[in-house]
């Protein structure tokens, strides 16, 4: 008798064993930590909830979370003195929902799980208690503070960031949530506070500043003029374009126009003192074209979901198909022109299809502060253990390099001059060196709404900038009149008068 189909099934048996076994070691091994730190797994935290935990502070010292005994169901209690004001950067731990923001990235070092923090040295064999780890934010209070009331209980987010080091020292969005409400040990309480929250206008529980997407308007021109500095297409006072009310992109009758109907032009030092649309559209689709676009925009970290230490970062976004160049003869456009032509100049002034988080805007600005270097963004600087030693510094790295120091000196130039002579005069401030960008982004709803930017940047005369901002605040009905400058620009100034002591 053949024993040749024994000796298929035995192969095929094999292979099915060897397939289980690089499964199995995939999940355990390769996998393991992302499935570990995936939102919807809540083991972890459960494993750990009845645990002595670390607090949370801020850089200048105030605490955002910590943990009391407790004589409920569970003996420790997690506390948020601070209520909504670090919800989406903390973060919050509960029994019901597992663990959100800095509570879920950096549970291993506030439970004391890491080596370092179990053994610190000889001494630390000896103290009473779980070792623990305390988590230092970049955070300052200060600065959170005065970012949360001068944006008041309108939609948007405020972000400020040093460019030298991509340490974030302030980040917030409104609305936010009370982080207590999700931490109670009343299991029906937490979710009926879940789903009131989950369903609220605003979606108070997801952090705008990092996670959410919005057409940037204006602000985007720095890209633009990025680009065009970057390829040698343009200088900052090459090419001229000529004064104009309106501009009619290739493949289209419906033109392009200046806010309030104004008539602009002339070199990029001139147009972005103005924030003319018709002269950086014209630039994009006319002189620039798709690739260069999509190439600086990328460079900038647009279509990349940006290294921050919280969970749930979104990519800003840009297009990167515009269609197939047209040439002559079968057409009679100048070379260079593209079929979705129209689509580019809308890109080029940040509108249709683009999108960028507050956060990666202000990455565009530190850019330019920081001579063409972009640090990754971090929110942790450093964990100590029980008797306040760090143990563990959370350094920041280069993230990108999107043009060279040059560009960044003319890109400069540009923003300070925005600040002293164009639509940015409200940030200007006595012995400080401001530029910005200002941004108006239509929403193309009836009734009209527009989202009001600001991106800036600032440091002493002369020398290095120490803060980068972007505010946004979002379109909201009956405000269909609002700018980047009015509305925006008293928010940035707020953040930096209280970063320069006033």
């Amino acid at each position: 008798m053949s024993t040749r189909p024994l000796r298929h099934v035995v192969l095929v048996l094999l292979g099915c064993f060897f397939l289980l076994f690089v499964q199995l070691n995939r999940i355990q091994v390769i996998d393991a930590e992302e499935l570990r730190q995936h939102p919807a797994n809540t083991r972890t935290v459960q494993r750990d909830f009845n645990r002595d935990r670390g607090p949370i502070v801020t850089a200048d010292g105030t605490v955002v979370a910590r943990s009391e005994d407790s004589d409920g169901a569970f003996e420790r209690q997690r506390i948020y003195p601070e209520g909504d004001l670090y919800a989406h950067s903390a973060g919050f731990l509960s029994f019901n929902l597992g663990a959100a923001g800095i509570e879920r990235i950096y549970n291993d070092d506030l439970v004391g799980r890491r080596p370092e923090l179990q053994f610190g040295g000889l001494t630390d064999v000896l103290r009473e208690g779980e070792p623990t780890g305390e988590v230092v934010l970049t955070l300052r209070h200060d600065l959170q503070t005065v970012a949360k009331d001068a944006l008041g209980s309108v939609d948007g987010s405020v972000v400020a960031l040093d460019p030298r080091t991509g340490q974030i020292l302030a980040l917030w969005s409104y609305p936010s949530y009370d982080p207590n409400l999700l931490a109670s040990h009343d299991g029906r309480s937490v979710n009926e506070s879940y789903t009131e929250l989950d369903g609220a206008t605003g979606n108070p529980l997801r952090a705008a500043s990092y996670r959410d997407i919005f057409f940037p308007g204006s602000t985007f021109k720095v890209i633009t003029a990025a680009a065009g500095l970057s390829t040698g297409v343009a200088t900052l006072t090459s090419p001229v374009f000529v004064p104009s009310a309106e501009y009619v992109p290739p493949l289209t009758t419906r033109p392009l126009t200046n806010f309030g109907g104004s008539t602009c032009g002339g070199d990029i030092l001139e147009m972005m003192r103005v924030s003319c649309n018709t002269g950086f559209a014209e630039l994009g689709a006319g002189l620039l074209g798709p690739q260069r676009l999509i190439d600086q925009a990328q460079a900038f970290g647009f279509n990349t979901v940006p290294p921050i230490d919280l969970p749930g970062a979104e990519a800003s976004r840009f297009p990167t198909d515009f269609g197939e160049e047209l040439r002559p003869p079968s057409f009679e456009l100048p070379a260079g022109v593209f079929e979705q032509s129209p689509a580019l100049a809308q890109a080029s002034i940040g509108q249709n299809d683009v999108a960028a988080t507050p956060l990666q805007m202000a990455l565009v600005a530190a850019a330019v502060a920081n001579d063409g270097v972009v640090m990754e963004p971090r929110v942790v600087s450093e964990i100590r253990n029980l008797k306040g030693d760090r143990v563990r510094s959370v350094d920041t790295e280069v993230w990108l390099r999107p043009f060279s120091p040059v560009v960044a000196t003319d890109l400069r130039t540009a923003m300070i001059n925005v600040v002293e002579n164009g639509t940015a005069r409200q940030v200007q401030m006595d012995g400080v060196d401001v530029g910005a960008k200002t941004g108006t982004a239509q929403l193309g709803i009836d009734p009209p709404q527009s989202h009001a930017w600001m991106i800036a940047f600032a440091g002493p005369p002369g020398g290095p900038s120490e803060i980068a901002v972007a505010v946004l605040v979002e379109a909201n009905p009956g405000a269909a009149d609002q700018t980047g400058g009015r509305v925006a620009g008293p928010i940035v100034a707020a953040v930096l008068d209280q970063y320069f002591g006033g």
